[in-house]
């Protein structure tokens, strides 16, 4: 319906132009529309691509192109058209659509052209003209955006990913990564594309977007692709470079922020907890430990993460921020992961290390401060009081007894604090402060505490012993100050009943302990080491100690915490 408004209209154009009273001695052509850019105007020379409509005066149709389903292709000014043609397409834009009258002698002249065209015919012509070419063309680059870095172009073999449009010379669109919803990806300059295109990438940078026009002889040539792209046929792609690199790439470690203070670097076996934010190449979030407000944790040079992170975690330091780029052969490969990864995807990565450790770590300590007189050191068994200030490797506070105003209280080899800090608080002076760095196997292990510790946590302790008091003797958890009295069932069998009872029994250790007779085993509940001492005591367990059942310590022929 469109196509036949439009016919009415061009013969009543064209009468008006046909009035008896205007001489035709040269083409006459009226623009009927004009496009706003003009893309490329039409040389001698050129090969232009077609649509037209032919017709007499009077409005009768004698030949068209759109009949046919296709373009007239031809050479301008290379005498393959009639003469007021090849003068009429000379300077006419892609996409500008021109009525034009032809009198006879630019035309068929007085010979016609068989029995479609008879002698002195005057012609009238609507030309939609829809692409321009010429053989000396090559591809043309028209870069758009630039990123404002671009640390790597595209060169010969190097892989590529991009997104594109893919138009004709009139804006047609004959094909679109962005409907399939998936990159195109390949190599460059090794024949894998088409050679216009091959040369439009190279150089490109990641986020560059470039229109690349090239000519057929470049593209698709004299045939086409078969369906979307006719033969002859001008092609402009509109692309955007995601991702670039080359099977020959390894990581790339770039933007180091490393700490002033760097006393060991990762080894491969090391256990690392890591905070990271993960990228592709042009800037696409996939993934983030900071969302899940925890760090990654893992053993490097091992296998557990992918090749690339493996190899880019090993020698950095606790602090220490760096990204790693790292190519697909040695991340995830041409499969991808999916959703979030697309195959043959640049990954990068940027990286904060909490802390580290090995397996094989003990518990390490500096000496800070350190008394002049230091006669006596810790041992195990003695009871301690200390303040101490906790935090994880990377500074985050955890805890500290000054926020409580008071001290913290143990007595060592009791397992009453991890074992690394028994370790650290071995063999320390009143006065004394020590820098404690305790592994995760020696302080909360893998499940941390709840709220406080993560996971596998590296802990550091500034700890200072405020005062110390003399344990006992390994196995034992109440001795004599002074000789044993030989009567000692007798003194504690008050009611003479030679039976001992509990409260006779518990009267009479702490009547001992208040003279100075005899001595606890410090920071433990007094009461229930006497309790513990009188069950050893009473050997069939009926609540009382006969004589027979009484042994001190020295008599037992295994030993018990008694006596």
């Amino acid at each position: 319906m469109i196509r036949h408004v439009f016919y009415l209209s061009l013969l009543v154009a064209f009468a008006a132009c046909d009035a008896p009273h205007v001489p035709l001695d040269d083409i006459f052509i009226e623009k009927t529309f004009v496009p706003e850019q003009c893309v490329r105007a039409v040389k001698v020379g050129d090969y232009v691509r077609y649509h037209y409509i032919g017709m007499f005066p009077d409005g009768t149709k004698f030949d068209s192109s759109y009949d046919r389903g296709s373009t007239y292709n031809v050479f301008v000014g290379k005498k393959q058209l009639i003469q007021g043609m090849d003068k009429a397409l000379v300077g006419m834009c892609v996409n500008e659509r021109s009525l034009v009258k032809i009198p006879p002698h630019l035309a068929y002249g007085k010979q016609g052209y068989g029995n479609i065209i008879p002698p002195d015919s005057i012609l009238h012509f609507d030309v939609l003209l829809l692409d321009v070419w010429n053989p000396e063309d090559g591809v043309q680059i028209n870069t758009y955006h630039m990123p404002t870095t671009c640390s790597r172009k595209v060169e010969v073999s190097d892989y590529v990913r991009y997104h594109y449009n893919g138009t004709l010379l009139d804006g047609t669109l004959f094909d679109s990564s962005h409907t399939r919803m998936r990159t195109y990806d390949t190599y460059v300059g090794i024949g894998w594309l088409i050679a216009g295109m091959d040369q439009g990438l190279l150089g490109m940078c990641v986020g560059e977007r470039r229109i690349i026009t090239m000519p057929p002889a470049l593209g698709y040539g004299e045939n086409g692709d078969g369906s979307d792209i006719p033969g002859q046929a001008s092609l402009v792609f509109d692309v955007v470079l995601l991702d670039l690199h080359n099977p020959r790439d390894g990581i790339a470690v770039t933007n180091q922020q490393v700490p002033q203070s760097c006393t060991r670097k990762t080894v491969a076996g090391d256990f690392v907890r890591y905070h990271y934010n993960g990228s592709l190449l042009d800037g696409t979030f996939f993934d983030s430990s900071y969302s899940r407000n925890r760090t990654y944790d893992t053993y490097v040079g091992r296998g557990y993460v992918i090749a690339g992170m493996d190899e880019g975690l090993i020698g950095v330091c606790v602090g220490e921020k760096r990204t790693i780029t790292i190519p697909p052969h040695l991340a995830y490969g041409e499969e991808g992961t999916g959703s979030k990864i697309p195959g043959s995807a640049v990954l990068v990565f940027d990286v904060h290390i909490i802390d580290f450790h090995n397996p094989s770590d003990n518990t390490e300590f500096t000496v800070t401060y350190k008394p002049e007189e230091c006669d006596k050191q810790t041992k195990k068994g003695d009871f301690v009081k200390y303040h101490y200030n906790a935090s994880l490797m990377d500074g985050s506070p955890i805890d500290s007894t000054h926020n409580y105003g008071k001290t913290y209280n143990i007595v060592l080899g009791a397992n009453q604090v991890v074992p690394g800090m028994e370790d650290g608080l071995m063999d320390m002076c009143v006065g004394e402060r020590r820098r404690l760095v305790i592994p995760p196997h020696l302080g909360y292990g893998e499940r941390g505490v709840t709220d406080e510790v993560p996971g596998s946590a590296v802990l550091v302790f500034d700890v200072e012993l405020v005062e110390m008091e003399e344990g006992l003797p390994e196995g034992y958890m109440f001795i004599w100050n002074e000789d044993v009295s030989p009567d000692l069932f007798s003194e504690m069998d008050k009611d003479n009943n030679e039976l001992v009872e509990t409260d006779e029994f518990t009267d009479y250790i702490i009547r001992q302990v208040n003279e100075g007779k005899g001595r606890l085993a410090p920071g433990f509940d007094p009461y229930r080491i006497i309790d513990n001492m009188f069950s050893n005591q009473d050997r069939d367990g009926d609540g009382k100690i006969t004589a027979a059942e009484f042994k001190l310590k020295a008599d037992e022929a295994a030993a018990h915490d008694e006596l």
